[in-house]
């Protein structure tokens, strides 16, 4: 169980071939009680995006802030505040922050918490 603010959260410097630019934070996870799914919040610089990848489990993506593409199987669709994506087992993806003003690319993604890697939790 938890009740919190993102401010309190600690942000995690990605650092991974994987990863350009991005940080992040795991805003629910098993640590606080939730044994199915992971909520966490990813924030990319400019020139930034998340791991280009596949898996076998689902995730949702909701964006906050900011401008990108995200890419699902080879097509990429613009991305905005509020765009969401829901992204089945298997979809080839990626997130890119496309701005040229240097404004954040910033995205919640909810995962089962077998797709929770990275944050060396």
């Amino acid at each position: 169980m938890i009740a919190a603010n993102v401010k309190d959260i600690k942000l995690v410097d990605l650092h991974s071939d994987a990863y350009k630019n991005v940080k992040g934070k795991v805003l629910i996870s098993p640590a606080c009680g939730s044994d199915e799914m992971v909520l966490r919040l990813f924030e990319v610089s400019q020139d930034g995006y998340s791991a280009d990848h596949n898996h076998d489990f689902p995730h949702y993506v909701y964006v906050l802030e900011g401008e990108g593409t995200v890419e699902l199987d080879g097509k990429k669709y613009p991305v905005e505040a509020g765009s969401f994506s829901f992204i089945p087992n298997g979809v080839h993806h990626q997130l890119v922050n496309t701005s040229t003003t240097g404004k954040m690319l910033k995205f919640l993604c909810m995962v089962p918490v077998e797709g929770h890697i990275g944050f060396g939790e």
